[in-house]
């Protein structure tokens, strides 16, 4: 049995019960421990992950974690905050966003960034997840230890400090 959309490929039975029981549970954000459960080995859990990026239903986000896209996404396009995204792809910790997302976020400019810079000691490089650009740049440990922790809803997120924001606005011009 699978389920057909025009903008979407087929869901097979499987793949919809896992779908739904992530959408019922509201956990968007996922890793592979939270669906194991529907499978018999790892091969087959290895196999449907990959059956659901090339459908385009969940999108990865680091090795062991995945975004879902909603069923509602009639389209299969479907975004979430880019703070939200980026602390999920390094797990809450060791990283901060900066740049103009953070003179933004602290209304030193009404300047809209159309690509996200998080500062962390793990990667380099530049990563198109959902809608959004992310930008990786390399930093030391102790200025991620002096990101401060904000909240977006019921979500955190660690992000340069307003003075430093500041400081960084500056040295812009």
């Amino acid at each position: 049995m699978s389920i057909t959309n025009d903008n979407i490929k087929s869901l097979s039975a499987q793949e919809v019960r896992i779908i739904s029981d992530l959408e019922f549970k509201q956990k968007y954000y996922f890793t592979r421990d939270d669906i194991k459960d529907f499978f018999e080995n790892q091969s087959k859990l290895n196999y449907t992950i990959h059956r659901l990026i090339t459908k385009k239903r969940i999108v990865k986000l680091n090795r062991n974690k995945y975004y879902l896209v909603p069923i509602k996404a009639r389209t299969g396009k479907w975004t979430d905050d880019s703070f939200i995204i980026a602390d999920e792809i390094f797990n809450g910790k060791d990283y901060y966003i900066g740049g103009w997302a953070a003179a933004n976020y602290w209304r030193l400019t009404d300047q809209i960034p159309m690509k996200i810079e998080v500062y962390t000691n793990k990667r380099n490089g530049t990563m198109k997840i959902l809608s959004n650009t992310f930008i990786f740049r390399k930093t030391t440990p102790r200025r991620i230890k002096n990101a401060v922790t904000e909240k977006t809803n019921t979500h955190t997120f660690r992000i340069l400090g307003k003075k430093e924001a500041k400081e960084w606005m500056k040295s812009r011009e």
